[in-house]
């Protein structure tokens, strides 16, 4: 099986359900072989984590997609991405992210843990009621999805009336994300990203009237005030990025995270007992079962290369994350669970230039959450079986029953 093959399996609801032998296979072949026509599969940790860092290679923004032969797709899906920090490239990708990033500094994400753990004691109370007859409840939608969410609508002010719709709409918008997306499927991610952009406009326009200590004020102050620094196309990418990127990664790292646990006992008595440290724990996960499973990048000029394989200007690197967690050139064991390693450093979160400004919080959170869960349901228990989404790049469960008496 070569690189494109390895990709075309990837792409099958089998290789999505469990692309971690395809990974197995792909690491055989080398840290980076050639998968079509102006295309490289990289898998090796370093050879992901260099092209990660490296700025001559950007991410598909607006311009490249438009010089590519078949042109831009039409769809509002995909037009609102374009316009979001997650694929422009310098100098518009800094210019933004400079603008958003001050709301994830440490120091403010610390400042934060009070109100975090506050939000899980009070959504265990809920989990605790709705299961107390014993019945399965599904982790996913009453905690793993309400955590992350309530946290991140906070920072952006969105009011917590609004916030239960927001799931059903990022399901649809991030089928655009994939590596190939069915028409029928863009065309519920058009009405998600249609929806979304209407609410933001209509709460940006709310904030600027009535303004208030969160980032949709602040954010649409700039638009408003200087569209050389923000548009108003690029706020509401943004805010919707920020919103779905803000509980997507987290509410998987939660769901991937307990299943985890139940098969792993001996990692939740760690946990338990103090011998598994949270952090330790969550870094495991991001390693051994990442929330995002792949990213890729265009070479922006020529002359470089991957592993000795040349990559000339305008062609496209496919970046494994999940492959490069599992490499056995980095990691001593890769198909085994174990949240004791040390010096772990997973690509889930990405690196260089696009890494992840709300990794230390999705961090937090997990932190917070995962051991109190444990502490609070010392009987919690598989409820029944788990659905997971049919997803290659976000890797996660639609459904996770549990009983928690």
């Amino acid at each position: 099986m070569d690189g494109t093959a390895i990709i075309g399996q990837l792409l099958t609801s089998e290789g999505r359900a469990d692309p971690y032998p395809l990974y197995a296979l792909a690491h055989g072949l080398g840290p980076a072989v050639p998968a079509g026509p102006d295309t490289v599969l990289a898998v090796g940790h370093a050879a992901v984590n260099k092209v990660l860092r490296t700025p001559a290679f950007g991410v598909p923004d607006p311009e490249l997609i438009a010089a590519l032969p078949s042109g831009p797709a039409e769809h509002s899906s995909l037009d609102l991405l374009r316009h979001s920090i997650l694929e422009r490239n310098a100098p518009d990708h800094p210019r933004v992210r400079s603008l958003i990033a001050s709301v994830f500094t440490a120091r403010r994400v610390a400042a934060l843990r009070p109100a975090v753990t506050a939000a899980v004691a009070r959504l265990l109370d809920e989990l605790a009621e709705r299961g107390a007859d014993g019945s399965p409840v599904d982790f996913m939608d009453a905690f793993a999805f309400r955590l992350p969410v309530g946290v991140i609508c906070e920072l952006l002010g969105v009011p917590e009336r609004d916030r239960y719709r927001f799931r059903a709409l990022a399901a649809d918008l991030t089928v655009a994300l994939e590596m190939i997306q069915d028409p029928d499927e863009l065309d519920a991610a058009d009405t998600a990203a249609d929806e979304l952009s209407a609410y933001f406009t209509d709460l940006a326009a709310d904030r600027l009237a009535r303004p208030q200590d969160d980032l949709v004020t602040d954010l649409a102050r700039i638009a408003a005030d200087d569209p050389g620094r923000l548009s108003a196309k690029e706020l509401l990418a943004n805010l919707v990025l920020l919103l779905v990127a803000g509980f997507e990664t987290t509410t998987n790292l939660l769901g991937n995270g307990l299943t985890l646990l139940f098969g792993h006992p001996e990692a939740a008595a760690g946990l338990r007992s103090g011998g598994v440290t949270p952090a330790g724990f969550t870094d495991e996960v991001l390693r051994f079962d990442s929330p995002v499973q792949l990213t890729s990048r265009i070479a922006l000029t020529d002359g470089l290369t991957v592993e000795d394989l040349p990559v000339p200007a305008g062609a496209m690197v496919v970046l494994l994350l999940g492959a490069a967690n599992h490499d056995p050139a980095r990691y001593d064991r890769p198909g085994v669970f174990d949240p004791t390693r040390t010096d772990s450093q997973p690509l889930s979160f990405g690196g260089g230039p696009h890494y992840c400004l709300g990794s230390q919080l999705a961090r937090m959170e997990a932190e917070v959450a995962m051991p109190a869960l444990l502490d609070r349901f010392p009987r919690l228990a598989p409820g029944g079986v788990a659905t997971r989404r049919n997803r290659l790049v976000l890797r996660g469960y639609d459904t996770l029953p549990v009983t928690v008496r």
